[in-house]
Formats: C-alpha cells, sequence, structure tokens
C-alpha cells in the first residue's frame, strides 16, 4: 500500500504473508526531476508488490538505494530490486556488505533466529559487488544525503539525514501510530548494549531532524520528543528488567512484560492494538526483552 505523506516522499506498508505483518515494515522513495532514492526497499516475499507499485507512480530509474541496516526484513530483497533498477547504487555500512554480496551465513542466522518468519521473509538475494559500498556523504547541495553510524540495534546500523528528514531505521525502536493512540516499543535483540544505544539515539538527536522516518513504521513530526521517549524508555526497560532479574522466579518474561505495562504507557499502548498485530508483537517484545536480559547479565558478571 502506498501512501504520500509529504511532498516527492512516499510511504511503502510492504505487508507480509505473516500473521499480522502489516503497518509493519516501511520502505520510503523520494522522487525528484534530479533525485530519486529508497530506503530499504525490505524481504524478499514484497519485493515484486513494491516493485509494481513503483511502476505504478512511474519511476523509471533509481539513483541510490540507502539500507539502514542489512537484516533480512529491511534488506533481504535487494538483490532483486536490482535486477530491475541495475543503474542504482546500494549504500550499506562497511560491516554489511560483504553479507549482502554473500547472503548465506546472513541468511543461516536469520533461520536460525527467526524461523518461520525468516521463510515468510523469503531468502536473501545476493548483491553484485559492484553496486554496494559505503559513503558518507550522497549528492551535493540540495540533494546531499548525510550518512550517521547508529549502532544499537545492528552494529551495521546507519541512518541517513536528507534536508528536514531522518531516516531511522531502528534507532529510536518500533512506533505504530493509530488514531490518537501511539504504542512504542525498543528494539533491542540479542547483542544489546544500553551505552551504544543511547549514544547512537543521542547522535540521531544531534542532527536535529523535522521528520522521523521509522523502519518500523510510519513518520512523526515531533522527532526529539519521539526520540527521547525512546531514550528514556530503553533506560525504564533495562531498570525493570534488572530489577525482574534480580528477583529470579519462574516465567521471567512475562512478569517483565506485565511490569512494563504497568510503568511504560506507550508500551501498554499494545493492548489497544488489533488483536493480529498484538500477536506480531508478541515474538519482538519477548525478543527485545532476551537482548536485555543478556545485557543484564553480562553486567552481573562483570561486578563478580
Amino acid at each position: 500500500m502506498i501512501s504520500q505523506p509529504f511532498p516527492n516522499l512516499y510511504l511503502f506498508d510492504l505487508e507480509q504473508q505473516l500473521t499480522g505483518f502489516r503497518r509493519f515494515i516501511s520502505s520510503w522513495l523520494y522522487v525528484s526531476d534530479t533525485l530519486v532514492f529508497l530506503v530499504d526497499p525490505g524481504p524478499k516475499h514484497s519485493i515484486d508488490a513494491l516493485i509494481s507499485e513503483l511502476k505504478l507512480l512511474n519511476v523509471t530509474r533509481i539513483d541510490t538505494i540507502l539500507l539502514t541496516h542489512i537484516h533480512i526484513d529491511h534488506a533481504g530483497g535487494t538483490g532483486r530490486l536490482l535486477e530491475v533498477f541495475p543503474e542504482a547504487t546500494v549504500i550499506c555500512h562497511p560491516k554489511g556488505i560483504d553479507h549482502m554480496v554473500n547472503p548465506e551465513k546472513l541468511w543461516q542466522g536469520s533461520l536460525k533466529v527467526l524461523g518461520e518468519i525468516a521463510e515468510g521473509y523469503g531468502e536473501i538475494i545476493p548483491i553484485p559487488r559492484e553496486r554496494i559500498c559505503f559513503r558518507e556523504e550522497i549528492g551535493t547541495g540540495s540533494n546531499l544525503i548525510k550518512t550517521t553510524e547508529t549502532p544499537g540495534h545492528a552494529v551495521h546500523h546507519l541512518s541517513y539525514s536528507f534536508r528536514e528528514f531522518l531516516f531511522a531505521g531502528e534507532v529510536a525502536g518500533v512506533n505504530h501510530s493509530t488514531g490518537d493512540i501511539t504504542y512504542a516499543r525498543p528494539a533491542t535483540p540479542p547483542r544489546f548494549k544500553l551505552e551504544t544505544s543511547l549514544a547512537s539515539l543521542d547522535r540521531a538527536m544531534a542532527l536535529a531532524p523535522e521528520v522521523i522516518c521509522y523502519g518500523h513504521f510510519g513518520y512523526r513530526k515531533d522527532p526529539l520528543v519521539a526520540m527521547q521517549n525512546a531514550r528514556e524508555q530503553l533506560i525504564l526497560w533495562t531498570d525493570t528488567i534488572r530489577e525482574a532479574q534480580a528477583a529470579g522466579g519462574s516465567e521471567l518474561e512475562s512478569r517483565i512484560i506485565a511490569t512494563l505495562k504497568e510503568r511504560d504507557p506507550a508500551f501498554a499502548n499494545l493492548d489497544h492494538l488489533e488483536q493480529d498485530i498484538r500477536t506480531r508483537e508478541d515474538y519482538f517484545v519477548r525478543n527485545s526483552i532476551r537482548g536485555m536480559l543478556a545485557y543484564v547479565e553480562s553486567e552481573a558478571a562483570e561486578k563478580v
């Protein structure tokens, strides 16, 4: 599904065949006479639908494909998109380039972590090495795109500044707005480090964007408020998980979720979302908690 929230800027809702995977994965397209770029083409499953929608918009060229990170739901279908737009240059973090050129290890890792979800997304399509690189700046003048390293959700995470927009991937977590309700949660899979994520948010806020464009999902016109809230949410979740881990007991993840709903109004809005989206979120919430638990456990081990 296509929407146009701003002049020249389009948002694609990359709906998947998996339960609740709608209004979840954002792909962004900017089109003008002098510049066409696309942020995060998404997984293989939805790439042909994206290509069809690009044709509906009469897009005949893409200058640059910007990958915020190489996770399968953001980058898996990029190689297929290049078959249709072979002149495009793919921008990626240096740590991700080899994985996109030879994605078998990345694919097997996705299968191990995500299982049926990875299978639903579809296999990762290789990218020709000559089509992918890293650049700190793309273009010039009013068409300048600046790259900022924002690790945390992944070591290979980038954010892109273009005019008033920040294409933020998952540096500020997950956002889902429906009517007057905004649901938000951290995106902190295992290998999470609080200090790294906070530093990346600080770096993103220093860019002073007017609009934040999320990888999951949509946008907000109060980006500094949104990112400050994300920063406070990371600290609150880490503190809550630290307390729960120290207390011990059974059904730890479920108890953490119940406590977070009491303490975090933005997360508590999960209960107001549609059932299929709540089903989807249950997996990802628990995955974020596991990432924080691993961090808290390593933190405790260092004090021994």
